[in-house]
This record gives C-alpha cells, sequence and structure tokens, in this order.
C-alpha cells in the first residue's frame, strides 16, 4: 500500500512542479523582455510563431529567425515598464502568459501601452516561448 501512495505522489508532483515553474518562466520572460534579450526570451525553443507590429504575421519560425525580428522591434522601444498580468496552465504540458507593457518609441516621450501574449510548453524539464503575439 505504501509504494501506491507514493507513485501518486511523483504523480501529482509533475503538474504542480510545472505550474510553479511556469511562475518562473513567466518572470524570465519578462525580465527577458525588460532587457530587450530575445536570446533569454527565446531559450529553448525549438520555433515560434511570432506576429508583432511591423512584421508579417509567420507560421513556426526557427528561433534564430525570430530572434532578429524580435531584436529589430526591441530597437525602436525603450520600456517604461512590463507587468506579467496572467500566468496560467491551460492545459497540461501548454502555459499561457499575458504582460501589459508601458514603452516609449525611440526619440518621443509619449507613453504607449501594449499587450504581449505568451505561449509557452513544457519540453524536457522547462518551459519555452513557442508563440508571441504584440497587439495594442
Amino acid at each position: 500500500m505504501r509504494r501506491s501512495w507514493w507513485w501518486i505522489a511523483v504523480f501529482m508532483a509533475g503538474p504542480l512542479a510545472a505550474q510553479g515553474g511556469l511562475d518562473a518562466a513567466a518572470q524570465r520572460t519578462r525580465d527577458a523582455w525588460l532587457a530587450h534579450d530575445p536570446a533569454a526570451l527565446l531559450r529553448g525553443s525549438p520555433g515560434v510563431i511570432l506576429q508583432i507590429p511591423g512584421a508579417d504575421p509567420s507560421s513556426a519560425i526557427g528561433r534564430d529567425q525570430a530572434g532578429e525580428l524580435l531584436g529589430r522591434f526591441f530597437r525602436t522601444s525603450v520600456e517604461r515598464s512590463v507587468e506579467i498580468s496572467v500566468a496560467r496552465e491551460v492545459e497540461e504540458g501548454r502555459g499561457y502568459v499575458e504582460m501589459v507593457r508601458r514603452f516609449s518609441i525611440v526619440g518621443t516621450s509619449e507613453e504607449r501601452r501594449e499587450t504581449v501574449f505568451l505561449g509557452l510548453r513544457w519540453l524536457g524539464e522547462q518551459w519555452v516561448v513557442v508563440e508571441l503575439r504584440a497587439a495594442p
């Protein structure tokens, strides 16, 4: 009997650990966004669906190409703040993070607001970004 409880504990720890890891992953994505660091934002990702202003919506593209597009996108703005408004596991192994960013365009002082929607997937031992959409 004791052995069966051990397996139940191991089985239940997976989803709970993944959710705790999702909160940490959301924080890492926020930090990478604030630092304008596409490599850190996309670390471990096999490919990304990317929809950002100034770039055509994509089907899944490679991490390097997505990083280059994000780098160009980041160069046009100065972050004022980025807040995580939602971080949750929507089904086992799939996470959703929503961030609200306040920023200005380089060379201006007008503050703008944009919502960033991130789809994450649990791959191996970590959450990785597989979808990123930014919308006003």
